[in-house]
């Protein structure tokens, strides 16, 4: 496979960023469940807890992401775009053809199978997003990470606005924007995905760029369930309706802005190209250790760090020290470091990590996809601002704790599992 060719500049990082919120957005599909569940239990005549069960493999496709994690470091952002476009695809088109009465007797496991190809394109399109940006935003990782995934869970609102404006609170209808629109999109962004080398220098505007996207994604927050219990309320015109989602629409556009504000609003970067006079006159100025002439070897400098395990110890020394015959094997990373996914398995952290997530995702995902059946248990027919509204906390949740845990992380040292079962103890009450 040829090599992808890195774009250079400081704009193209932000417009991949916002081409990746559409596609993130398109990653939250599973969270449709709730809207077409009731008519798959009318249309085929399904009990509560075959439609568990079909809820159950939504939830398995969408977070079965140990293959796309390892792809990642294989493959092309496009590549792997590709694949979330496909299984989204075959999935959810086995699910409208069923459900439109097009082909009739689909056996349940065969159902199964189509939910869990389906959902599972979310994790191809997460993973792709994610990825991509934070390498591109090397020194930005956690804004980035945090923005991204909070567009997971306000998702499920924009498909409510879809649902109920555009889509006439038809099941059959959303599948097949599920089928075809979806790909359609991820196609349109898959040219602007792609890695990219920023330009060299701090920007101190890059901040400022953040908040502005964090302030744009919660203003939209607020807009989706705002519109979308007025519009469960009133009965509005069609033209309205075609106007609210066009406000959605512009609302992800914004952060294109970004790149635009960059192009005609250059700021000053702090940078020094690599060899100019600048450079050399503050590296001679701040160079006031007299070095000497013959530098001890790596094998006697670094050999007693090598065999003590010092931290400080770089790889570069390592490998040095494995060219002379000091060490003869790599050591282990440790815990900040990048581990390989065989190095992740036998780690005690990795798996009470795993379970924590686990048993404390459990009890949400289990409400999730019963929403429309709760909603039915308390004699409301229709599920759509309950799940804006649960989209909309889902949101808010991602968003405040992350920065709660990373405030406190830094001010008081406490570890982030401690706010993991701060949450679970306020979903118990």
């Amino acid at each position: 496979m040829p090599k992808l060719v890195e774009k250079t500049g400081s704009r193209p990082p932000w417009v991949g960023l916002a081409a990746a919120l559409w596609v993130q957005m398109s990653a939250g599909n599973a969270s449709t469940f709730p809207l077409y569940s009731a008519a798959l239990k009318t249309v085929f005549g399904f009990n509560q807890q075959q439609v568990t069960i079909l809820g159950v493999a939504g939830e398995l496709g969408g977070n079965m992401g140990i293959l796309p994690g390892y792809a990642s470091n294989k493959l092309p952002p496009w590549a792997m775009l590709l694949i979330g476009i496909a299984s989204c695809f075959l999935g959810y088109g086995v699910l409208w053809l069923s459900l439109s009465q097009i082909v009739h007797d689909l056996p349940f496991w065969l159902l199964f199978i189509a939910l869990v190809i389906a959902t599972n394109s979310c994790s191809w399109f997460m993973t792709t997003s994610l990825v991509t940006n934070m390498r591109n935003f090397p020194m930005s990782r956690g804004p980035v990470a945090g923005l991204l995934k909070a567009l997971i869970g306000i998702s499920g609102a924009a498909y409510t606005v879809l649902f109920s404006m555009l889509l006439h609170h038809s099941a059959s209808n959303l599948l097949l924007f599920l089928t075809v629109g979806i790909p359609v999109l991820c196609l349109a962004a898959m040219y602007f995905i792609r890695p990219c080398i920023p330009a060299t220098g701090e920007d101190p505007s890059e901040p400022i760029y953040f908040t502005f996207l964090l302030g744009t994604s919660i203003l939209l927050a607020a807009y989706l369930v705002v519109t979308t219990v007025v519009s469960e309320v009133y009965s509005l015109p069609s033209v309205l309706r075609y106007v609210l989602v066009a406000v959605m629409v512009l609302f992800l556009f914004s952060p294109l802005a970004v790149p635009i504000k960059m192009t005609l609003f250059r700021s000053d970067v702090k940078s020094s190209p690599p060899g100019s006079s600048e450079k050399l006159v503050k590296e001679e100025g701040e160079s006031t250790v007299e070095e000497p002439l013959l530098i001890t070897s790596t094998l006697d400098s670094n050999l007693v760090s090598l065999f003590q395990g010092d931290d400080d110890v770089s790889d570069i020394d390592i490998l040095l020290a494995e060219g002379e015959g000091v060490v003869k094997k790599k050591r282990k990373p440790r815990r900040g470091e990048d581990f390989k996914i065989g190095q992740v398995f036998v780690k005690a952290d990795f798996w009470l990590l795993w379970f924590s997530y686990l048993l404390g995702m459990g009890s949400g995902v289990t409400v999730s996809n019963n929403l429309a059946q709760i909603g039915f248990a308390f004699g409301i027919k229709d599920t759509t601002v309950l799940l804006c509204i649960f989209s909309f906390f889902n949101f808010t949740g991602r968003l405040a704790s992350g920065a709660i845990s990373e405030h406190f992380v830094k001010s008081r040292t406490l570890p982030r599992t401690l706010w993991m079962g701060a949450s679970q103890l306020v979903m118990v009450f």
